[in-house]
């Protein structure tokens, strides 16, 4: 009976040290339980928070995925967009099959693109709730995300739906006399007979669906090398920095400020100029075309504004007011940039503040020099009377020596002092630094100095004592000769 205690106690210890449990008759499940590095099972709190680590990084994953889908699903429904009201009135009419299909596949894509939006918040929900370690999900549902969603669907939903009007409605046909000119006809694919209350309205609707390029900026920040490094976000939440948009477009300004602008100037004329054909495509003008059109944007854009062409219609108007607006900031950015590029680094302004010294200097000896000359001249004329003429000429000589003298000094003054400027806050981070470093070896020394002095007196304690007794214990053995 103890025997066979003892053996199953220690089949317990072995099931348990292998992570296997005999349970209900010699059911074998197996537990898999993470070990240390030093081979023993890790804290509850512990494995938690990897698995919480691991959930983190599957969801980031997750949205990095969702969002270039949405991204990529965005530029198609507005790349078939575009299409669409490029060919519907010159290829194929209102209300046909081409156009009919054309549409259907805008409003599928939209759909797709609303599930990949609703999906990506979903991540972002579960994503709150493993960095805060809550259970509800409510908590996560402030009334700022819930308008945020609303706001994003509602943008994302926007797409023209008036060729579904012309379903089963014939291409239009001449009456009475009148011929029906292609040319001339609507410039969406909606038919004029609708009125121009649809027109408009698919006008707007068409303009609107650009604002779906706000998953651009979704997209680079989740695809940056700053989100995505350790390094950067382990410093900045040292530093309270919020990784945001805006944290990202600073860094690409940094690292590629002319790359980064012209890529935007040249998308933002692309789409301003097609944004305003088509606002002017009804009144029939030369703004109608791409060309002009992409001319009339780019003057607005640089502020030239030469008045040969202008905008007919309330739409183009306003697409040619943003477009300034923006000019004027992208141009304010230029200017940094190329303040930013064409200014002297640290060494070059070194370099060329030593050489212009040099030269100042130089300019200086020169300068002194010609006074002395000027001073020996005009004593050499006193000397001999009787030329006043070219007495006052040594004496307007010497007054414009003296001057240079004094204008080449204060120049360089002002230079020597423009130069310190740059200078004192290096040297004298440089000469704290130093101090510290005196400061510290100093007491390092003072420090060895105080512990070898106290076990130097400790040892001559020690040495008194030792004294001490041999000095009593003499004492004891000469006493008794003495008597």
């Amino acid at each position: 009976m103890e025997m066979t205690t003892r053996n199953l106690h220690l089949d317990s210890k072995v099931d348990n040290c292998d992570g296997v449990i005999n349970r209900n008759g010699g059911d074998m499940t197996e537990i898999s339980v993470p070990l240390s590095h030093s081979g023993k099972r890790m804290p509850q709190i512990e494995r938690g928070n990897l698995y919480r680590l691991r959930d983190r990084k599957v969801l980031l994953e997750d949205k990095k995925c969702l969002c270039a889908w949405a991204l990529g699903t965005a530029l198609l429904g507005t790349l078939l967009m575009i299409l669409h009201a490029e060919l519907c009135p010159f290829i194929y009419q209102p209300g046909s099959r081409y156009a009919f299909i054309i549409n259907c596949s805008i409003s599928m894509s939209t759909g797709c693109l609303l599930i990949l939006i609703v999906a990506f918040h979903y991540k972002d929900i579960r994503l709150f709730i493993i960095d805060h370690n809550q259970v509800d999900w409510r908590i996560a549902m402030t009334s700022r995300r819930v308008l945020g969603i609303s706001l994003e669907l509602l943008v994302c939903a926007i797409h023209p739906v008036g060729t579904y009007w012309e379903v089963g409605i014939p291409a239009p046909i001449a009456r009475e006399g009148v011929e029906v000119n292609s040319s001339n006809s609507a410039p969406l694919c909606v038919s004029s007979r609708h009125g121009e209350v649809l027109l408009d309205t698919e006008l707007l609707l068409s303009a609107l669906m650009f604002l779906r390029l706000y998953l651009v900026h979704r997209t680079i920040l989740l695809h940056s090398k700053v989100l995505l490094s350790a390094s950067y976000r382990s410093i900045g939440s040292l530093n309270n920095i919020n990784f945001t948009f805006r944290f990202v477009l600073k860094v690409l300004m940094n690292k590629y400020p002319a790359r980064t602008l012209m890529v935007f100037i040249f998308l933002f004329w692309l789409i301003a100029s097609w944004m305003l054909t088509l606002c002017e495509r009804q009144t029939q003008e030369e703004t109608g075309r791409m060309d002009t059109a992409l001319w009339l944007i780019a003057i607005t854009f640089l502020t030239v504004g030469y008045g040969d062409v202008s905008p007919k219609t309330s739409c183009g108007k306003v697409v040619c007011l943003f477009t300034g607006v923006m000019g004027v900031a992208c141009t304010a950015m230029l200017v940094a940039v190329m303040t930013k590029k064409l200014a002297l680094n640290k060494g070059e302004k070194h370099v060329h503040f030593f050489m212009m010294d040099i030269q100042i200097s130089k300019r200086i000896r020169h300068a002194a020099a010609n006074v002395l000359r000027e001073c020996w001249l005009l004593h050499r004329t006193n000397l001999t009377k009787g030329n006043s003429g070219e007495h006052r000429r040594h004496q307007r000589c010497l007054l414009e020596a003296i001057r240079v003298f004094r204008h080449l000094r204060l120049k360089q003054r002002k230079l020597r002092d423009y130069a310190s400027e740059m200078v004192d806050l290096p040297k004298m981070q440089m000469i704290m630094c130093d101090l510290s470093a005196n400061w510290n070896n100093s007491y390092r020394e003072l420090e060895q100095r105080i512990i070898s002095m106290e076990q130097k007196l400790d040892e001559l304690g020690h040495c008194f004592q030792q004294t001490s007794e041999l000095l009593a214990q003499a004492l004891r053995y000469r006493n008794p000769e003495i008597r």
